[in-house]
């Protein structure tokens, strides 16, 4: 078999990336290119931002993935997503595995359970880029069928200069018009709001930074080394939030939280 640096298929779609000039054509052919260097399941490019919901610029995923993977994450779970969490910091990967940026209990976690299983997925590589103070360029390419292989991971790592120079190119090209709306805005800020107070009627503020802790999926020790207590006194917290609550499980926990993010 051809390598795939040698086939005709890549270097069209690495001609078709180099000739696009517009936003939204750049990102549908860095979506082509990522897909003819790796072959995957799903691959998009999004835009995270620390003020407004996340927005997709372009996507190679089925219509009924699409709904499961984009659109239900769209109405609010990407809050709990621990790759939007890191993708906003200062300090964030160019490049990374996302199976590495995850906290130690996510695969316990109600958000893993709820919706990333759900997406059947297995392996994702994420490409990172700041674009400003306040957004984030992000290249998703998924796996649900088997992981990555190791040359599979070279290979990207080999394309990482080309897709973030095309990152950049589709976010200098942008119209400078398009800006979010007030609606978006506001959609993201009651969702935030809705994340950041749940709770706050019953608990006390270290119980509701618990809360946070574990819808994202940490463990009590995760949580006693991000908040620098110790792991016995994150129990007695997490068993007197669940009372407060009325709750008995992690189940019961982001039920609550989504119910609470529906009628935000």
């Amino acid at each position: 078999m051809r390598p795939v640096f040698e086939s005709p298929n890549w270097h069209l779609a690495a001609a078709n990336l180099v000739g696009a000039s517009e936003c939204y054509a750049i990102a549908e052919h860095l979506v082509s290119f990522v897909c003819s260097t790796v072959s995957n399941n799903g691959t998009s490019l999004l835009v995270f931002h620390s003020d407004a919901p996340p927005e997709v610029l372009h996507h190679s995923l089925a219509p009924s993935r699409a709904r499961h993977y984009l659109d239900r994450y769209l109405a609010g779970p990407y809050l709990l997503d621990p790759l939007y969490q890191m993708a906003l910091r200062s300090d964030k990967p160019t490049l990374c595995r996302f199976r590495d940026t995850q906290p130690d209990r996510f695969h316990s976690s109600e958000y893993y359970r709820q919706y990333v299983e759900r997406t059947h997925l297995v392996d994702e590589m994420d490409f990172l880029l700041g674009v400003s103070a306040t957004s984030t360029l992000v290249v998703v390419c998924g796996r649900t069928e088997k992981r990555f292989t190791r040359q599979e991971l070279s290979r990207l790592r080999l394309v990482e200069p080309i897709v973030r120079s095309a990152m950049q190119r589709a976010w200098d090209s942008r119209d400078s018009k398009v800006v979010l709306d007030d609606r978006d805005r506001g959609i993201h800020q009651r969702l935030t709001e809705c994340f950041e107070n749940f709770g706050e009627d019953a608990l006390t503020q270290r119980e509701k930074e618990i809360t946070q802790l574990l819808l994202r999926g940490h463990s009590s020790k995760s949580i006693a080394r991000e908040l620098g207590i110790a792991p016995g006194t994150v129990m007695v917290h997490k068993r007197n939030l669940f009372a407060k609550l009325g709750i008995t499980s992690q189940y019961e926990l982001f039920s609550s939280f989504i119910d609470a993010l529906s009628n935000s």
